[in-house]
C-alpha cells in the first residue's frame, strides 16, 4: 500500500497547486492520505506462475529478463534488458478478442480508457474457496451481495475475492493441479452469462491464474468466463493481489495494460484508489 504522503514535499504541493475542481479534491486527499493507492499487481519475474496448457496448444512463454547493458560497454552510462514474455503473464488484462467468441471485438489496444479507470467493488468467498478449492460463484451468490450492498457498478469491476494470491508464490500452489487437472476456484457457467448479458460490469477480476476455474474444461460451454464476458465485449484481469484491503464498495480501479496494437492482452499494472473516510 502505498500513501502520497510518502512523496516529496514539493511533489504533494504541485499537486495542491495546480489541480482544480474535482481533481484539485482528489489530488488533496492523495496528498494528505485521505486517499491510499493500493497496488493489486503481482511481482512479475521468471518465477510468475504460468498456466500449464494441454499439449495441442502453443505454451505460453514464462517472463524472462535479457540483460541488455548494465553500466558496462555495452552502454557505460545505462541499465536496460529486453523483455520476454506472453500477453497472459502474471497480473494482466484480458481483451475481447483473446477468445474465438469475442474474434470481431476490440484488442487491448482498442480498449475505451473510461473502462479502465472504473468503480470497483468486492465480493469475498475466500472462507468458502479455502474449504473447497473447486468453488464457484453462482448468480444466487451474486443477488444476495446486492442485497445487502447494493447494485454492481454500471461501467465498472467485479473483484472476485478467493484468497488464492496467498498461493502466488509457487507454481503448484498456484495451479493446485493434479490427475484430473487444475483444482482452482471460478464462476458457473450460468454466472458467467448473467454476468455478461444481464450485469452492468464491464469486466471481471480475480486472484487465479484466469478468470474460469480450474476444472472449466469440463463444462459446458468449456472456460465460460472467457466464452461469454469475452464474447460480450467485457473484459477480465487476473492474478490480482491484496484485494483484501479494499472495501466491499466505493474503490476506483485503474487498470492499466500496454497498449500493444493487435494484442489479445497484455501483463498490467493494476491500482487501486481507497477512501480513507475524507470527502473528495
Amino acid at each position: 500500500m502505498v500513501k502520497a504522503e510518502s512523496l516529496p514535499n514539493d511533489v504533494a504541493m504541485s499537486w495542491t497547486l495546480t489541480a482544480a475542481g474535482p481533481l484539485g479534491g482528489l489530488t488533496s486527499a492523495l496528498a494528505s492520505g485521505g486517499v491510499e493507492v493500493v497496488d493489486l499487481t503481482a511481482l512479475l519475474s521468471p518465477s510468475t506462475p504460468v498456466l500449464d496448457l494441454p499439449p495441442e496448444m502453443a505454451p505460453i512463454p514464462r517472463f524472462e529478463l535479457e540483460e541488455l547493458a548494465r553500466y558496462d560497454e555495452r552502454g557505460r552510462t545505462s541499465y536496460q534488458n529486453g523483455i520476454h514474455t506472453g500477453e497472459h503473464v502474471g497480473t494482466h488484462f484480458d481483451a475481447p478478442c483473446h477468445w474465438v467468441t469475442g474474434a470481431e471485438k476490440r484488442d487491448v489496444a482498442h480498449v475505451p480508457v473510461r473502462h479502465l479507470v472504473a468503480p470497483a467493488v468486492v465480493i469475498d468467498k475466500s472462507a468458502e474457496c479455502a474449504a473447497d478449492p473447486d468453488f464457484l460463484l453462482t448468480v444466487e451468490h451474486l443477488e444476495e451481495w446486492q442485497h445487502h450492498n447494493g447494485p454492481l457498478p454500471e461501467g465498472g469491476w467485479l473483484l472476485y475475492r478467493t484468497g488464492w494470491a496467498a498461493r502466488s508464490h509457487d507454481q503448484q500452489l498456484f495451479l493446485n493441479a493434479d490427475e484430473s487437472g487444475p483444482h482452482t476456484p471460478g464462476i458457473t457457467a450460468e454466472c458467467a452469462r448473467w454476468l455478461a448479458d444481464e450485469s452492468p460490469i464491464v469486466g471481471l477480476g480475480v486472484e487465479t491464474v484466469g478468470t474460469d476455474a480450474g476444472q472449466a474444461f469440463t463444462f459446458t460451454p468449456q472456460f465460460p468466463a472467457h466464452h461469454y464476458l469475452l464474447g460480450a465485449g467485457k473484459y477480465g484481469v487476473t492474478q490480482l493481489q491484496n484485494l483484501d484491503r479494499l472495501p466491499v464498495t466505493g474503490a476506483v480501479l485503474i487498470v492499466a495494460p500496454l497498449r500493444i496494437a493487435g494484442g489479445s492482452g497484455s501483463p498490467a499494472r493494476i491500482l487501486a484508489l481507497v477512501s480513507n473516510g475524507e470527502a473528495l
